[in-house]
């Protein structure tokens, strides 16, 4: 088969979804055994005004970089549904995957999307302006139209299917897979409290702040905590807080952390702490899990399908994350069981299985395709 990926989430900075893309994109090149007509030809599409994505980003995968700026080309696509891949690449394919729940118009491609979560639907205000101007209002119409629908979790093909109104039988759950690490020496002692991941309303960092200066009034001689991720508008109150105190010191935000400083920056941590009101899956748990880092998580969304017995749920309130933070800081034989049942099931999710259920997919978009097609 032919593939095309929407590969611009990975372009830039890699979140969540950005390390989502680049892994599942890796993993299809891997299993393609080849370049066709032997194996499927796999094809990153990228579009930017001032990014240029490298041809060698992705060995084994062809790119398609077009200089178009992101938003322009959202614009038309979204609202437009103009213009198809096959004009704006002069190519033909046989699926075109979106890594987003909006389609990427196609003439003659068989359409798969991604389906991450549907927060921005029950809370649109925990997103960013772009996400609040299109996806509540397209995201239900281009799901259902899709030959396919991808999903990272049982619990968010469990919310397409009842939202949405989708067919089971045409969502597919594919969840990431571990990164390749090896988990720190179980003596080695951690440095700080941890959290991972983009400062916006979704991820409750107000409550985080509000629990780690309830632990400080306890445990005086705490560890820092380190808040690292990229920080939206929303962010400007909790890092003003940051230099006030009890907070004054003990927290530091560092911004953005690029790939390869991550799997230091979890092997000297004492824990990871995940305070989301809403997680489609959850990545800085499993790579925490990976790493042997015990994790405290919010017991909602797809949390506690990641996180398992691997670490402590609770609900997502100041109280409940300073009690279960300041319980693993004081009790090491339980954030050592934790930390070794994260590894063992860190081990249950890979790119392989990733990638395989990606093409079963697509083998089932082009078949839905090409039946709608001839009906």
């Amino acid at each position: 088969m032919r593939i095309l990926i929407d590969y611009r989430p990975a372009l830039r900075a890699r979140s969540g979804v950005g390390e989502y893309v680049h892994g599942l994109a890796r993993a299809l090149v891997a299993e393609s055994g080849g370049p066709a007509p032997a194996g499927d030809e796999i094809t990153l599409f990228s579009s930017s005004w001032k990014d240029r994505l490298d041809a060698t980003a992705l060995p084994g995968a062809g790119v398609i970089d077009r200089r178009v700026p992101v938003r322009v080309l959202n614009f038309a696509w979204h609202n437009l549904e103009w213009p198809s891949i096959e004009r704006l690449t002069g190519r033909s394919f046989d699926v075109a995957h979106s890594l987003h729940p909006l389609l990427m118009p196609a003439r003659r491609a068989a359409q798969v999307v991604t389906v991450h979560d549907l927060d921005f639907l029950a809370h649109p205000e925990r997103t960013r302006a772009e996400i609040r101007r299109d996806y509540p209002a397209f995201a239900a119409a281009h799901v259902r139209r899709a030959d396919h629908v991808l999903v990272n979790s049982r619990f968010t093909a469990a919310e397409v299917e009842r939202t949405l109104g989708v067919a089971r039988d045409r969502i597919t759950v594919c969840s990431p897979g571990a990164p390749p690490w090896q988990p720190r020496p179980v003596e080695r002692e951690g440095q700080h409290l941890l959290f991972l991941g983009t400062l916006e309303p979704r991820k409750n960092v107000d409550a985080l702040l509000e629990a780690y200066a309830a632990l400080l009034s306890r445990r005086p001689d705490a560890p820092a905590l380190v808040l690292g991720g990229r920080a939206t508008e929303a962010a400007a109150p909790w890092l003003a807080r940051l230099n006030e105190p009890p907070l004054a010191g003990r927290v530091r935000a560092i911004g953005y952390v690029p790939p390869d400083e991550r799997r230091p920056l979890y092997e000297s941590a004492v824990l990871l702490v995940i305070p989301s009101f809403h997680e489609g899956f959850g990545l800085p748990a499993l790579e925490a899990m990976t790493a042997g880092v015990p994790v405290v998580a919010a017991a909602r969304g797809a949390l506690p399908e990641v996180v398992g017995d691997a670490g402590l749920l609770v609900e997502p309130r100041a109280d409940a994350l300073a009690d279960a933070m300041d319980r693993l800081l004081g009790d090491r034989n339980l954030a050592r069981t934790l930390a070794a049942r994260g590894v063992a099931r860190a081990r249950a999710f890979t790119w392989r299985a990733a990638a395989l259920a990606a093409r079963e997919a697509y083998a089932l978009a082009v078949e839905r395709r090409r039946s709608l097609s001839h009906a």
